[in-house]
């Protein structure tokens, strides 16, 4: 389970979107079996995803986050709903990188030079894609840029993800603050001075960690918004509004690897059957095997 915290300030400036991910991510590792700067790169992602689909309005919308680029990591994806159901995966979840001149886990050197694809599922009949450059490859540099760029929305994105020494996720958590429709310079200012000053994500939600003991989700968000925007102007200080979730959740299942098979067409279709008389698919998402003997891939066959 996962939650995020939806906030807006006294003001009506601009809107915070906060979460804590260290379960979701702790799963993704383990599913993919990611190496450290993979499960920083993966983490940083679907943290991000998460946040942008509980931004979506209908029920139904979708989106897919895909940094494709010409490093080792070749591809990150990860697709997120309304509902904050979370899902991704990492082409290259082996990746070994010395620490980058920062001392720190080398997401963007795992993906290079390369571009991030935004592609939204909003029920029409073309989804909407935008795509830029990657700015950096550290994802939250990435998706700042992409707000600015393709939608016009100031925004500011942090994202982190922090390895423990046995390799696990120690805390991961992601926030992006977007500006609202007439806001003041004298709060993008005051915004500005706080983001210059901020330390990373991960070191807040690590202080908050040892001080929240037995408190809720919900409280931990509340005691983190509090903590990271301690030190901004009364009338600019944001309130919380309400709370979502946001956890993984694949949806695959043996009708969808049907459809999978059926797509490649009668000709290869047939040659499975002829040489293997089986097949097995694996879920790129979450890694789940599906087979299918004989009779299953000749009914298969008979629906094409």
């Amino acid at each position: 389970m996962g939650k995020a915290l939806i906030a807006i300030d006294k003001s009506k400036m601009y809107r915070v979107y906060l979460t804590i991910t260290t379960d979701m991510v702790e799963e993704a590792r383990k599913i993919h079996e990611t190496t450290p700067v993979a499960t920083a790169g993966l983490g940083r992602v679907l943290t991000g995803a998460g946040l942008m689909g509980i931004m979506l309005k209908g029920k139904r919308d979708k989106l897919t986050l895909s940094f494709t680029g010409d490093g080792p990591a070749k591809q990150i994806l990860a697709t997120a709903d309304a509902d904050g159901h979370v899902k991704g995966y990492i082409a290259n979840p082996y990746i070994d990188l010395p620490l980058n001149q920062q001392g720190k886990l080398d997401v963007g050197g795992s993906l290079g030079i390369g571009d991030l694809k935004v592609i939204k599922d909003l029920g029409l009949k073309e989804p909407y894609m935008g795509s830029i450059a990657l700015v950096s490859g550290e994802i939250a540099d990435d998706l700042t840029a992409y707000f600015f760029i393709s939608e016009q929305q100031n925004s500011s994105v942090a994202l982190g993800v922090k390895i423990a020494k046995d390799l696990s996720v120690l805390c991961a958590g992601g926030m992006i603050i977007q500006m609202l429709p007439g806001f003041e310079e004298e709060a993008v200012d005051a915004l500005e001075q706080m983001l210059d000053k901020m330390k990373p994500l991960t070191t807040y939600i690590e202080e908050i960690m040892l001080q929240s003991a037995g408190k809720t989700e919900e409280g931990m968000l509340e005691a983190l918004l509090e903590h990271i925007f301690k030190k901004m102007p009364e009338q600019y200080k944001p309130e919380p509004l309400e709370f979502r979730e946001i956890k993984w959740q694949c949806d695959c299942n043996e009708q969808r690897l049907e459809q999978a098979l059926m797509t490649i067409g009668r000709k290869d279709l047939t040659e499975i059957l002829e040489e293997d008389g089986q097949a097995e698919l694996v879920c790129q998402f979450c890694e789940k095997k599906y087979f299918f003997d004989k009779k299953h891939l000749e009914d298969i066959l008979s629906r094409i």
